[in-house]
């Protein structure tokens, strides 16, 4: 978890290890702000949801980019997918990259699905990255490969559905947050562009790689 000590706590009268506490449990797992309220209650700490809501606001970005400097080194082969989302009954499309150990590289909220979209997304993660994959792994999007083509890349590309199984699953908790909100409702500061950034890095935090998942099995 990240350090309290890193941020700011003024004016607070609740501990700081319950606030960051209470913040962790709403962005790593998909949790409601009165779930997690009936959690602290259980043990005796009695905090209304609307505080939570408020903590989760205020530390929740802070949370997202200490971990996204602690992240370890990403794997070299890029797996892309795109996800339909709808916002107050705007169709819009979340570009989405994880390597081979489901950690998320990178993601974008779009109103397209098409081969600027994909650019795009290529664009920033060449840029973030520093360093191109030694594969890349998509459905069958046209846009993927048309867009490697307009980058230059020489980069192995595989469209396949099946073998993308890996980003495909990288949705789920964004869904299952989607069915616990009852819809999102604004891609701004409450919507889906704050939400996504701060859930994935402290999920990708406490996942274990793959390869150390089949040794301990």
């Amino acid at each position: 978890m990240v350090k309290a000590s890193c941020l700011s706590y003024k004016r607070h009268r609740v501990p700081r290890e319950l606030i960051a506490h209470a913040v962790w449990l709403y962005f790593r797992f998909p949790l409601s702000f009165r779930v997690v309220e009936e959690m602290l209650l259980a043990r005796g700490i009695v905090v209304s949801y609307e505080t939570i809501r408020r903590w989760s606001l205020k530390f929740g970005a802070a949370y997202a980019r200490s971990l996204r400097r602690r992240k370890a080194w990403p794997g070299d082969l890029w797996h892309l997918d795109e996800v339909r989302i709808v916002i107050r009954g705007k169709l819009n499309w979340l570009w989405r990259s994880v390597d081979q150990d489901g950690y998320v590289l990178d993601e974008i909220l779009q109103p397209r699905r098409n081969t600027k979209a994909a650019k795009r997304l290529l664009t920033r993660l060449l840029k973030r990255q520093g360093l191109r994959p030694s594969r890349m792994i998509t459905d069958k999007l046209k846009s993927y490969g048309a867009a490697r083509r307009k980058l230059g890349l020489s980069i192995r590309h595989l469209s396949h559905k099946g073998l993308n199984n890996r980003a495909e699953n990288s949705h789920r908790p964004l869904r299952k947050r989607q069915r616990i909100m009852q819809k999102f409702r604004s891609p701004g500061r409450w919507g889906v562009t704050i939400r996504k950034c701060i859930y994935v890095r402290v999920k990708c935090t406490h996942a274990e790689p793959a390869a150390l998942r089949f040794v301990s099995q």
